[in-house]
């Protein structure tokens, strides 16, 4: 930053994602979320910085990608769209302004599948069919389209390549209900058909209904990893944050975490969370460590003990 002041947007992620598998990762925004996406593409900012590694399997298992280290050429050429594609979370900023969504759809298909000839023009309706994009919008330009609709033509974009790895970086904002789940029921069967999806949300119902596990993330660190259906089910998450979300959900206590969260450049020593929780007490000082427990991993000095079946 100005000055030469560092700021860590996301610090220590470490998690797993395996072929078959969707994980949502959740948390209030400005938590990183979207920042850690972008660096498993080489999409982050040119005053960015990366450390460790983010390892993607590929056809010879004993030889992964490092997505980290991998340069703009290989990102580019065999990375991107092809083994890893994404759903933006600005879809209006990420159409092409001056090109209708057909033309971008099949240039898509075109460098993607090698379709070519007359056939195209079906494809490119089928790929829009599968985000619910519809047939009679395709000749119109991204600045024609609502909100929702200019997120199921990137969805449809994304879709594809059938990429190894999917990130949908919030792929469900300016949907409908009834989209919602719609988007959400395409996206687990991407996954079910043998691909790993990374799911960025603020929307704990869609979630709930297609995640194998869940990633809380606070303050740019991840604070619990836990299986979806102990999340949330009557056992619920162990993080008092993680369990803050869910409660301030409508259908559930519909109660707001209060405070705010931290500045990431002004964060505390120990936990980032205590200030807003009710179970803080001296040993937050300390920063608490992602630590595998019952069911899941939490980095809570408070956490409850529950054990999921």
């Amino acid at each position: 930053m100005r000055g030469g002041r560092n700021i860590a947007a996301v610090t220590d992620a470490t998690f797993d994602l395996a072929a078959g598998e969707c994980l949502a990762l959740v948390g209030e925004s400005g938590c990183g979320k979207s920042v850690l996406a972008s660096a498993l593409l080489g999409l982050l900012p040119g005053n960015a910085q990366t450390t460790g590694a983010a390892l993607l399997t590929g056809p010879d298992p004993a030889a992964p990608t490092d997505l980290l280290a991998a340069d703009e050429r290989i990102l580019a050429r065999t990375v991107r769209g092809r083994r890893v594609g994404l759903v933006p979370q600005s879809p209006a900023a990420h159409l092409t302004p001056v090109r209708t969504v057909r033309s971008q759809l099949v240039e898509v298909l075109r460098e993607l599948t090698g379709a070519r000839g007359p056939a195209l023009a079906k494809v490119a309706e089928s790929a829009a069919g599968r985000a619910a994009f519809p047939a009679d919008h395709l000749d119109r330009y991204p600045h024609e389209l609502s909100g929702g609709l200019a997120q199921r033509a990137a969805t449809a974009l994304a879709l594809i390549g059938d990429a190894t790895l999917l990130l949908a970086d919030e792929p469900t904002t300016g949907l409908d209900r009834e989209l919602v789940d719609r988007t959400a029921d395409e996206l687990r069967r991407h996954t079910d058909e043998g691909r790993a999806l990374l799911m960025i949300t603020h929307d704990l119902a869609a979630a709930e209904r297609i995640a194998d596990r869940v990633a809380v993330m606070y303050a740019g660190r991840i604070v619990e990893l836990s299986p979806a259906a102990g999340f949330f089910g009557s056992r619920g998450p162990r993080h008092p944050y993680a369990r803050g979300l869910l409660d301030a959900l409508p259908e559930r206590e519909f109660t707001a975490i209060p405070g705010m969260p931290p500045e990431l450049g002004d964060l505390p020593d120990g936990c980032a969370f205590a200030a807003r929780c009710t179970r803080a007490s001296d040993i937050c000082a300390g920063l608490p460590a992602l630590t595998p427990g019952p069911g899941s991993s939490v980095a809570c000095h408070h956490a409850e003990e529950r054990v999921d079946a």
